[in-house]
């Protein structure tokens, strides 16, 4: 016999409700960069490129800066901006020193606002005054007001200045990353020996000039760096200072003490991070 039974099929599982918590994604902006992406090499990921992405600092980061082994190493904020930045191709290292700045001021903003409050020595009468600043009013400077000096752009993204008494033709790069740390550290171990004599012109010239009259060759750079006189050394310090992109870090300053006021620059020391903790 048929059996005309109904069978009972058992109820589907319930589909698995979303986690909001497991979806949670760290928010992102993007950053615009001082070099505009100009001064990069054609296989560098920034090349060309206006903005930069980089992460919203997290409680993770915050714990980066409070390490005291990345603190006692002197790497702290190196290790910030680098974890950051969302795409991992792009080394710190790599990063023009403008650029490093300027994703330095959008983390210090979205990870603690944007009112810096910081001790600034009055230029006038030598007080240490409390002062606030205001990043969020910070604009970039491009690196392209240069017309009172003889600066020619490459198309490899350097500059030749013509200096004004012998007319060498002199090529020079702008610093990344490495060679700022580079610089820091030799004035670190310079520091450390008794009688030194100070070379931080002459090391940051050998790191920028790369080539004299369209010579390129180490030796005849080390020539240069150490005979140029010092009149056409300040006009190439100046012209260079012209051609770097960067934040525009000047703001005013009141010295509660003396009452004195001029645009100071914001310091960007260790407590650009921890003075409003």
């Amino acid at each position: 016999m048929r059996d005309n039974s109904q069978r009972v099929t058992a109820p589907a599982d319930p589909a698995p409700q979303p986690n909001p918590l497991l979806d949670f994604a760290t928010p992102t902006e993007l950053v615009d960069l001082p070099s505009q992406g100009k001064f990069y090499p054609a296989d560098h990921p920034l090349h060309n490129q206006e903005t930069i992405e980089i992460k919203f600092m997290t409680a993770r980061d915050e714990d980066i800066l409070t390490s005291p082994s990345l603190l006692k190493k002197g790497v702290a904020l190196d290790r910030l901006i680098q974890n950051v930045i969302v795409d991992k191709s792009i080394k710190l290292e790599s990063l023009l020193s403008g650029d490093k700045a300027a994703i330095m001021i959008a983390s210090r903003i979205n990870g603690f606002g944007e009112e810096y409050k910081t001790k600034v020595m009055c230029p006038k009468c030598e007080e240490a005054t409390e002062q606030t600043f205001d990043l969020s009013e910070i604009e970039n400077y491009y690196g392209d007001d240069y017309g009172e000096y003889d600066i020619t752009i490459t198309d490899r993204g350097t500059f030749i200045i013509k200096t004004p008494k012998t007319g060498m033709a002199i090529e020079v790069r702008l610093l990344d990353s490495k060679d700022e740390n580079m610089l820091v550290d030799r004035i670190k171990k310079n520091s450390k020996k008794k009688e030194t004599v100070n070379t931080g012109y002459m090391d940051q010239m050998s790191l920028m000039v790369v080539s004299v009259n369209g010579h390129s060759e180490a030796e005849f750079r080390k020539v240069f760096v150490e005979n140029v006189t010092a009149y056409e050394a300040r006009y190439l310090r100046s012209a260079y200072a012209k051609v770097v992109p960067g934040p525009i870090m000047e703001q005013a300053f009141a010295c509660s003490s003396c009452g004195h006021e001029e645009e100071v620059d914001i310091p960007m020391s260790v407590n650009f991070f921890w003075a409003n903790k």
